[in-house]
């Protein structure tokens, strides 16, 4: 069993934040993949679906972002699961938009959610890091962070979400790395190879009957 976190803040107010992201995935995976409607439990809402033929609960905290550890960790001991089952996606402003990168264990780098968690179940749970760029300059970051996605960005975080769901069937099997190389590969194709000429094309291209 897998307990995925999606974080955020709860409310229409921050529904379409960069800080909402892990929201965002999280309720992109549970509608593509038919979860069972939500529900409310354990201080946030909660529903349950398969990946990759897993038994999966999907959990959004409802306690705002810097308590998000309360939540997580109730789910964990009711489940009766261990730091290594629980998925957490979350914004990474250290990352250009679009990019995402999967850790284990590790510093918070000033992540309140992150910060939130660890000190509730600890730090070795797998961290999805979801990249919504850097303004440039630390004192714009609060701005940037709970500021609305624009319309321009929809041309990257749409196909995001849409690669992240087609892999999740992934972290439900525990291919985390694979996962994660799905999703790049999806936003970053490979170029196709260009097939050689057949022999007798060759032949008349270079002037030979």
């Amino acid at each position: 069993m897998l307990l995925l976190v999606g974080l955020g803040n709860p409310g229409p107010k921050y529904a379409f934040n960069r800080h909402n992201i892990g929201f965002m995935a999280v309720d992109a995976i549970i509608r593509r993949h038919s979860f069972s409607p939500e529900r409310q439990r354990f201080q946030g809402l909660v529903c349950e679906g398969t990946l990759g033929g897993d038994k999966v609960i999907a959990l959004k905290p409802m306690t705002y972002m810097n308590e998000s550890g309360r939540s997580v960790g109730e789910a964990m001991r009711f489940y009766k699961l261990t730091p290594d089952q629980v998925v957490v996606l979350h914004d990474e402003l250290d990352l250009p938009e679009g990019k995402l990168r999967i850790k284990t264990g590790g510093g918070h780098g000033g992540h309140n959610g992150l910060r939130s968690i660890d000190a509730h179940i600890g730090q070795n749970y797998r961290r999805v890091r979801l990249g919504i760029g850097h303004p440039g300059d630390k004192d714009r970051v609060l701005g940037h962070v709970l500021g609305d996605f624009s319309k321009a960005d929809m041309k990257w975080l749409e196909p995001f979400l849409d690669a992240i769901v087609d892999a999740s069937p992934l972290l439900g099997e525990g291919h985390f790395n694979s996962f994660a190389n799905r999703v790049h590969l999806a936003l970053n194709p490979e170029p196709e190879k260009k097939k050689p000429a057949p022999k007798d094309q060759k032949t008349k291209e270079n002037g030979d009957k």
